[in-house]
């Protein structure tokens, strides 16, 4: 019986052209698909911090933090990435996914209302679902609407509003400023989601925001590791701390991972100047993609979408790019909405012009 019915949606996924598999890396493909925005994962300093932890406190923590788990290592990372993004106190997660899903199922319970914008990444749905709050979705991007929300939420217990600073699969930014402003006019807590940002933005890199109540983050793009964190107020690190069941269960980040990231955040502090190398080479690739006309959506960013509309489309023009030597995966829901797939570009520091160029060539000749 088991094989039966999932043959049938395996079957039914295929029909849609949503159908999904495994692909192993080609290191002969231009990688667009990398979120290793600042090319940091093979930097000889980041290898050695790893290497060092690895020597010192082995290949894995092999408890939970809370019991003996907990290294000299992980607690300066915490304190390095506080203050980076200019809070009292930080708290690692083993994962970016686990970090989100413990905040806010502990900030929010059945009392309360999670105000997220309609575009927020999968994680942050899951855990505004798993909470049992009330779960109530702006338009993106959209302050007006937002503001409308929160006025309908003003009857629950709490309110957390919820958001990215850099959105990850257009590539635009939210007004920040007017929806922290709302936040407090409602008496909301504001979290928000530095994922996509930190590393590129800010003047060392310590992202979009300013102010929210609580920053997430993750250890796994810019800053060229693996895991998570969030970052606030000491208090509040300290309720997460007792009460965060994706924290409190599960063991420690392995110290190979918390050494490598802490390396990185001192290489982006060193060297502020990679994030403009960033900027500039995502500028060009941008303006040239809508110069012959691709729809990038309102990316201002190193995420840029090329949206091309049905599944099919969007999987016969990656396998056109994998033939001219670049990778650029296809986005279908439940990624995206249907009709809106697209091809996802990210863009690094390891990206030369030359590849950029010969990208847009590319591509210039399939949109003829």
């Amino acid at each position: 019986m088991l094989t039966s019915w999932i043959d049938e949606e395996l079957a039914l996924l295929d029909t849609q052209a949503l159908r999904r598999a495994l692909r192993l890396q080609d290191p002969a493909l231009v990688n667009f698909a990398s979120n290793n925005y600042l090319g940091l994962t093979h930097h000889p300093l980041v290898l050695a911090g790893a290497e060092a932890a690895l020597h010192q406190y082995g290949s894995g923590s092999a408890s939970a933090r809370l019991l003996s788990g907990h290294t000299p290592l992980h607690a300066e990372l915490e304190q390095s990435l506080a203050a980076w993004v200019n809070q009292e106190a930080a708290l690692i997660f083993p994962a970016g996914y686990m970090a989100n899903l413990g905040v806010i199922t502990s900030l929010a319970g059945p009392s309360d209302a999670v105000i997220l914008d309609r575009l927020c990444h999968a994680s942050l749905v899951d855990a505004a679902r798993l909470s049992g709050a009330r779960l109530l979705v702006y338009h993106h991007a959209d302050a007006d609407d937002a503001e409308r929300v929160l006025k309908r939420a003003q009857s629950y217990r709490r309110r957390l509003l919820v958001t990215e600073s850099l959105f990850s699969m257009d590539g635009d930014i939210p007004p920040l400023k007017e929806l922290l402003a709302l936040a407090r006019r409602y008496q909301a807590t504001a979290l928000v989601d530095e994922a996509h940002a930190l590393g590129v933005y800010g003047d060392q890199g310590h992202g979009l925001s300013q102010g929210w109540d609580v920053v997430l983050g993750t250890l796994s793009k810019a800053l060229a590791s693996q895991g998570g964190f969030a970052a606030g107020s000491r208090v509040c690190i300290d309720y997460l701390t007792n009460k965060a069941r994706s924290f409190i269960f599960t063991t420690g980040l392995s110290p190979v991972s918390v050494g490598a990231a802490l390396a990185a955040l001192q290489v982006i502090q060193k060297n502020p100047e990679v994030l403009k190398k960033v900027q500039a080479r995502a500028l060009a690739l941008r303006e040239g993609l809508r110069s012959q006309g691709w729809t990038t959506h309102p990316s201002e960013s190193q995420i840029i979408p090329i949206l091309v509309g049905e599944a099919t489309t969007a999987l016969e023009l990656t396998e056109c790019l994998r033939h001219k030597g670049f990778f650029a995966p296809a986005i279908r829901p439940p990624a995206v909405h249907a009709h809106e797939c697209r091809l996802r570009l990210s863009v690094t520091a390891e990206h030369t012009q030359e590849q950029i160029n010969h990208f847009l060539e590319v591509l210039g000749h399939g949109h003829e």
